[in-house]
């Protein structure tokens, strides 16, 4: 247990850049508390203490912004950036080494009993406000765009981007967890492009053909 703990202090200083000190990230990172508020409130679920793990987790939800079911299964090494507004729900489970983001959910579409929530598989990186939403699989190296909503599966090495969500790269390599969230691909702007680009080609064969005609 101490060498997770320890682990995800870690992980902070090697994926957040303005993190200084270990003192500086043990008392001033929510995402880390609600980390570990939630590794305490799981260990109480896995007995079955329900109240007093759910207890834990709103406890924590009120401090920190971040709501994880204690249910939840997280693996190691798993980073929150700010965090406010996170959702985790009570059937998710989450791999190791995988980021997430302030405003992210991880939810489910209803009220349907049993697995109801994603599955995200090691290396995952899901950015802001991205909504994953089911009992889905998100494989392993795959990257979610910023205010993307997934509600299908994702294969491995993928990135998605999108509402409804599309995988708009897989070449089936690692992907390297550096999104740029200010430099996604957009499908729906790239089909209009493409459509305008259409519309020009008739319009230009619609004048042509009007010259032909007032030349006769």
């Amino acid at each position: 247990m101490f060498n997770m703990f320890k682990e995800d202090i870690d992980v902070i200083f090697d994926q957040d850049p303005a993190a200084r000190s270990y003192i500086e990230v043990i008392l001033t990172y929510a995402g880390l508390h609600s980390i570990w508020s939630h590794r305490i409130a799981h260990a109480f679920y896995k007995k079955k203490m329900y109240f007093i793990a759910r207890s834990i987790s709103q406890i924590s939800r009120f401090f920190t912004g971040i709501e994880i079911h204690p249910g939840a299964k997280i693996g190691r090494r798993f980073f929150i950036d700010h965090g406010m507004g996170v959702v985790i729900g009570e059937t998710c489970e989450i791999g190791d080494n995988v980021s997430i983001f302030q405003g992210v959910t991880l939810g489910g579409t209803g009220k349907e009993k049993g697995k109801r929530h994603p599955t995200i598989h090691d290396n995952v990186l899901i950015a802001t406000g991205a909504k994953v939403l089911g009992s889905i699989t998100v494989g392993e190296n795959s990257k979610i765009g910023a205010g993307s909503v997934v509600l299908k599966e994702v294969p491995p090495n993928s990135t998605v981007v999108g509402i409804p969500g599309k995988v708009v790269i897989q070449d089936g390599v690692k992907i390297k967890k550096d999104l740029n969230h200010s430099d996604l691909p957009d499908p729906t702007a790239d089909r209009f492009r493409a459509m305008e680009r259409q519309i020009r080609a008739l319009q230009e064969q619609i004048g042509e053909l009007q010259e032909e005609r007032s030349l006769k």
